[in-house]
């Protein structure tokens, strides 16, 4: 909004010259950042009173960790705080003319109201379990395919025009149309190689890294500050990817496919780095608001969908290497658990307890060790991820 005020008045007032900042995306993604994490800083009090008073605390399973009991009964659904700074800050200071900030947008916020509906019947109806799975896997597959289906031909295109255009022609064709090389699956470390995946292959593989990114980074927040400094930490890294995917001239450079318009996203991983912060001043043990499902489900998906624009789902997998083992270790252990109970009549355990996370709590790691580990392993892997810039 902001970066068409000033154009605006510009083209009245052309001695304003330096309104002309206002252009540089670099800027305007450290001014989304620092809005967003004010937003978040003062409005996280209020949003923390309200959701206390509301008696909207977190409910804890009775299969959970015992050292967790204590906290029952606080603040849940913070994510609300998240999704408002980074939605706000994305307003502000993004080019509303860019396609992609509206579909990561809308995709951000749809997984939000899933993760909404979950968490409010798990503290107004008392149920810890929330929403059950088949109900939350359709609107979260119908969000998934949708956005898929449109990335599909947006990044192959220029303008929603184009897109448009692309789509009527696949449908004409019969479902046949030949996409363009960067549109296929970019592998990191490789010079200039792509495995072409056809329209189908798209969707089936963007459908996968915005639902699986979602519940992985849902299953990822169980502890105190456990998933959102990995999330600022990925969506930071991402940014840097978006700027230059979103450049001919740092893309060409860097042999990376050229996306008009994904530079932009630059503005809404900085909202997410903020608003990030800005909440985990409130996570930080001992935490006085959890995000819920409103705020995991949202981040995940957002996270997902800025990686498949960019064309660097799996890099998305190794920077966020965290959230991958975490959700390798809960489908491992009911693989596991099944497998036994057919073969030995009663079921064992790969882990001590899944996600992962507790499985080390279980071998006596503190809580705080296992979010600053965590962490720690998260920032090896982001640096690791932004290397593929540069060795291929």
């Amino acid at each position: 909004m902001l970066l068409n005020l000033a154009q605006w008045l510009q083209g009245l007032y052309p001695e304003l010259g330096y309104l002309r900042v206002f252009q540089y995306l670099t800027f305007r993604g450290v001014m989304a950042a620092l809005t967003a994490l004010l937003i978040g800083l003062a409005a996280g009090p209020a949003v923390i009173r309200h959701l206390t008073a509301l008696k909207i605390g977190q409910p804890i399973r009775g299969y959970a960790m015992e050292s967790h009991l204590v906290k029952s009964g606080t603040p849940t659904m913070g994510g609300v705080l998240i999704l408002i700074s980074i939605t706000s800050a994305t307003l502000l200071w993004a080019d509303w003319s860019n396609r992609f900030i509206w579909i990561v947008l809308a995709v951000t916020l749809g997984f939000g109201a899933i993760g909404w509906v979950d968490d409010w019947r798990k503290v107004v109806n008392k149920d810890p379990e929330g929403m059950r799975s088949r109900e939350k896997y359709f609107w979260q597959s119908l969000i998934g395919v949708l956005a898929a289906l449109y990335l599909v031909f947006s990044i192959s295109e220029i303008s929603n025009a184009r897109v448009l255009e692309l789509f009527f022609n696949w449908v004409r064709s019969g479902f046949d149309v030949n996409l363009p090389p960067k549109a296929g699956l970019l592998l990191p470390f490789i010079k200039e190689i792509s495995y072409p995946l056809g329209v189908l292959g798209f969707v089936v593989l963007t459908y996968l890294v915005i639902v699986g990114s979602s519940n992985a980074v849902n299953l990822t927040d169980g502890l105190d500050g456990l998933a959102i400094m990995p999330v600022v930490m990925v969506g930071s890294a991402l940014g840097v990817f978006a700027y230059v995917t979103g450049s001919v001239v740092f893309s060409r450079y860097l042999f990376l496919p050229h996306i008009p318009g994904a530079g932009e996203l630059l503005i809404f991983c900085s909202a997410i780095a903020g608003a990030g912060l800005a909440f985990l001043w409130f996570n930080t043990h001992p935490a006085q608001v959890f995000m819920g499902d409103v705020g995991a489900l949202a981040l995940g998906a957002a996270l997902g969908t800025v990686a498949v624009i960019v064309r660097q789902e799996i890099v998305l997998a190794i920077m966020g290497g965290v959230f991958v083992a975490e959700a390798v270790s809960v489908m491992l252990q009911v693989m596991y658990f099944k497998y036994t109970r057919r073969k030995y009549g009663a079921g064992r355990r790969l882990f001590m307890m899944a996600p992962l996370h507790h499985h080390f709590e279980k071998r006596g790691w503190k809580e705080t060790q296992v979010v600053v580990r965590f962490w720690i392993i998260t920032m090896l892997l982001c640096l690791l991820g932004l290397s593929t810039l540069k060795l291929r």
